[in-house]
């Protein structure tokens, strides 16, 4: 494998861009070695400046669900350009894709389209806020929405209520506002709320955390938030930018037949392309301005490119509901081979997945929290991706998120995933 491009690239980066890279988990910090810069990619395969190919596992970390360069969505693309890459005015394409996304959402009555996940989010929490009159926001740890300063929050010392800022520049006064529960524990929720009685305004969650690595909500978890929202008069944002429209056609609450109040989503909803919503009960959109109260704007929400690219996908995966069918035996298949390697070489790790979202955690404890993810071996990790990536496997460059599959993916690629991580575990016996 010939990295020289890649290795010229990352040196030129530094000089003009933060760490050499746009977002941090990029630079191959968490797994040691430099950052492979990308030129090209296509189906299941990316291809990077010196040629080398790779399968990829990550998918743009979710939105290439259909594979790279997908033709039907490239043509929408091509046409909408066109016609202009942007109006900063209204356009029939955004009006189109919001009646899909509430068609295949029942809980999203209206939807607000921006720029990325984390508008979304931002947005979203601003609005749960306006429309209680309310201040405090409850998250879990673990869960990652966004880079906004509400979200950028640890853990305090003592009982889990108050939270403490995770990054300079993020004030005491927002950390205030932000209270912290872990994931998966209902009755820790309960005793927040109980500590902040008639002062929460919303509670966020990724139904399935992807940030932490791939977990799922124990039983009872979800419904558990819903009940206790109703209850409260809390609102209940599923922040479903991994999961929205990549575990089924409703996302992960049409799986777990939970209905949040608010929704927000990502990238899937253009194909890849910089994009954000959120959505949600019609009274509550109706806050937004220039409706109601709540004020947000963006020039290039609605993006005409990225509203084409979006309906095209979401138009697939509204007409062919098989297609979560052959992604989540495709992740099985990875799976079974994965564990069948494992049973070999006697070796316990932890494995989750739900339909084609993944992750193999190197820890012997079943991972439902932030803290079991917390105490896998990160070395052992580092370990492993790098052994993937020089036999043409690209991870996500990090323990801590979960991988996604497509649909490019069929049992060649299958073959050389298991064949890899079997290669990685002789390696280490």
């Amino acid at each position: 494998m010939k990295i020289a491009t890649s290795k010229e690239l990352f040196d030129r980066a530094q000089d003009v861009i933060p760490g050499g890279v746009n977002s941090p988990v990029r630079a191959f910090k968490a797994v040691g070695g430099d950052p492979i810069f990308f030129g090209k990619a296509e189906g299941a395969y990316m291809y990077d400046e010196d040629g080398n190919s790779y399968i990829d596992l990550i998918n743009s970390w979710g939105p290439m669900i259909l594979g790279h360069a997908n033709k039907d969505i490239e043509e929408a693309i091509f046409k909408a350009v066109i016609g202009s890459p942007s109006f900063g005015a209204p356009s029939r394409m955004e009006v189109e894709l919001a009646e899909l996304i509430t068609e295949m959402v029942p809980s999203i009555e209206k939807v607000r389209m921006v720029n990325s996940g984390t508008e979304a989010t931002m947005s979203a929490i601003r609005l749960a806020r306006g429309f209680t009159k309310k201040d405090k926001v409850l998250k879990f740890e673990g869960c990652y929405h966004g880079h906004g300063d509400s979200f950028l929050i640890a853990a305090g010392s003592g009982a889990m209520t108050m939270g403490t800022p995770d990054s300079p520049g993020v004030t005491e006064g927002t950390a205030k506002d932000t209270l912290l529960a872990p994931f998966n524990n209902i009755e820790k929720v309960k005793e927040v709320i109980a500590s902040n009685k008639g002062e929460v305004a919303a509670i966020i969650v990724e139904p399935v955390a992807g940030n932490m690595g791939c977990v799922l909500p124990k039983e009872g978890f979800l419904e558990g938030l819903r009940s206790l929202c109703d209850e409260e008069g809390i609102i209940l944002i599923f922040d479903e930018v991994m999961t929205g429209f990549r575990l089924s056609k409703g996302g992960a609450q049409e799986v777990f037949g939970v209905r949040p109040d608010l929704t927000t989503l990502g990238k899937i909803i253009g194909a890849g392309m910089p994009v954000g919503a959120y959505g949600g009960r019609k009274d509550i959109m109706d806050y937004v301005s220039p409706q109601g109260p709540v004020y947000q704007a963006g020039t290039l929400s609605g993006n005409p490119v990225a509203m084409a690219a979006g309906y095209a996908q979401l138009s697939y995966l509204n007409d062919h509901p098989e297609v979560y069918d052959k992604l989540e035996d495709t992740t099985k298949k990875i799976m079974k081979g994965y564990r069948k390697a494992l049973d070999k070489y006697k070796k316990d790790y932890t494995m989750n997945q739900i339909g084609s979202m993944i992750s193999l955690f190197f820890t012997e404890k079943k991972v439902a929290d932030f803290d079991t993810a917390k105490s896998c071996d990160t070395e052992a990790f580092g370990k492993y991706f790098r052994h993937m990536l020089n036999s043409g496997v690209y991870l996500a460059p990090s323990q801590f998120e979960s991988l996604f599959i497509s649909t490019s993916i069929e049992d060649k690629e299958i073959d050389q995933i298991v064949s890899s991580f079997e290669g990685y575990l002789k390696s280490i016996a």
